[in-house]
């Protein structure tokens, strides 16, 4: 009876109270955890280049390196898909509808699934074409091609994660994932130099190394969810789509996603560009953009409690703590980013030396780092803006002007400005110049939303 009681106490402490009580201490403590969750998923790819710049060489870092953004192009819808279920189940607890809740949960169930397979097929289909369009150069591409048909056989465990790790952070959980990863890393790790050194796979072998560590935390967070409470339980013999929530699903869910792969276009483009420049400057930029997804992925916390945060209490009709959320995620989004932007670029030569002791290599990376990772806290704005919109049911507007300020301006910069403006520097401006409009039109269009969704709320009688 004693250990039926702790453990339905337990259960409950998982969950946390968006509703009610102190908003700063309750956003970090659900933002640094998700931030930590991102980093350590990305940790699997940093690991995998540092093991082959050092134990390979700088061809198998390029080959691992340029598939970063074919991955984003691939996943990032159904990455979105999530962040709108995530939104969708925030404001059914806000509303306190459990039968809803039981029914986006069950339905996220059956996208993982099928996503997760339709992104298998597709990766292992696509990875030669997409790599020889992006100008990979011919001494690295087979292994590039490689790494990515491999690293797509475990994508439908991928997708089960994150989608289950979106239950829980909509129920303000990102403790549990945050272990998840943790131990999945651990297990990472250990896997690639095994492979790697024992047995001398190469870039097979961290690819395999990664596909087993994110088996591994899908097994995890499936066995979570088949053990909480209700109504957030997860029962196999019940899932299948509902397609009102579907609907709902999608309504936030694909415009964020087809932002983020027009945006992986656009990333593409510019690593194609990239590309022309030869191995060790993409080996250069490989190793510095992992920098730049550390930093990002604070910034993703914060995206991430702004989402949960703001759907809650937006559907619970509190304006007020609306307006606290988004200055608060913002305001320590960009505080806590800076900090790290200003880190990585001033030891550049030391935290680069994680990845490749060539000096070419170096060369490249600590140009990046300096153009592009030491300007990038200004993403906060455009970022945090976005995700409060979509808290509110309203994605398809950031996703056009992130079409328009980000993606499309990236595309016009590196067919138009550079070659009138050649040189590896000048190519890489193209970030922070199109992170400072994008983030100028979205923050306009957050304050237009808000005002008339507070002046909306008094007008029916709620509170602001």
């Amino acid at each position: 009876m004693d250990n039926a009681i702790a453990n339905k106490k337990s259960k409950k402490d998982n969950e946390m109270d968006m509703l009610n009580g102190p908003l700063f201490r309750n956003i970090l403590y659900f933002a640094l955890p998700l931030a930590a969750s991102s980093l350590l998923q990305e940790l699997f790819n940093s690991i995998d280049i540092a093991v082959v710049g050092h134990f390979v060489g700088s061809d198998a870092l390029a080959a691992v390196g340029s598939n970063a953004p074919v991955i984003g192009l691939l996943i990032n819808l159904f990455l979105g898909i999530s962040m709108g279920a995530c939104a969708i189940i925030s404001n059914h607890i806000g509303q306190r509808d459990s039968r809803s809740i039981g029914n986006a949960i069950n339905t996220v169930g059956m996208v993982a699934i099928v996503s997760g397979f339709f992104l298998l097929v597709l990766g292992v289909l696509v990875a030669r074409p997409i790599l020889t369009w992006m100008g990979t150069p011919p001494e690295v591409l087979d292994e590039a091609v490689k790494y990515l048909r491999i690293y797509f056989l475990a994508m439908p465990f991928i997708m089960v994660y994150n989608f289950g790790a979106a239950i829980l952070r909509s129920m303000g959980d990102t403790r549990r994932p945050l272990y998840i990863l943790v131990m999945a890393g651990v297990l990472n790790t250990l896997l690639n130099l095994l492979f790697v050194l024992v047995f001398g796979m190469g870039v097979s072998g961290v690819a395999v190394a990664t596909g087993i560590a994110n088996v591994f935390s899908a097994a995890c967070i499936v066995r979570l969810l088949l053990n909480e409470k209700e109504p957030y339980r997860l029962h196999p013999r019940k899932i299948k789509v509902n397609y009102t929530e579907l609907s709902r699903m999608l309504k936030i869910g694909v415009p964020a996603g087809i932002q983020g792969m027009i945006f992986s276009i656009s990333n593409v483009v510019v690593q194609s560009s990239i590309n022309s420049y030869g191995a060790d400057a993409i080996a250069g930029s490989a190793a510095a953009l992992n920098f730049e997804y550390y930093c990002y992925f604070i910034i993703q916390g914060f995206n991430g409690a702004a989402i949960s945060f703001i759907a809650q209490n937006y559907g619970a009709g509190k304006m007020d703590r609306v307006h606290r959320i988004f200055w608060i995620c913002m305001g320590s989004s960009a505080v806590l980013c800076a900090a790290f932007n200003g880190l990585f670029s001033w030891q550049d030569t030391f935290f680069l030396g994680f990845f490749s002791d060539m000096p070419m290599v170096h060369h490249y990376g600590s140009i990046r780092l300096h153009t592009v990772l030491a300007l990038q806290f200004i993403a906060c704005s455009y970022e945090i803006s976005g995700s409060a919109m979509r808290g509110m049911g309203k994605s398809l507007t950031p996703a056009l002007l992130t079409v328009v300020g980000t993606c499309l301006l990236r595309i016009v910069w590196v067919y138009g400005v550079s070659p009138l403006w050649p040189g590896y520097n000048a190519l890489l401006m193209v970030y922070p110049v199109s992170w400072t409009v994008t983030g100028l039109l979205v923050v306009t269009a957050y304050v237009r939303t808000v005002r008339k969704a507070s002046a909306r709320f008094i007008s029916s009688g709620g509170k602001s």
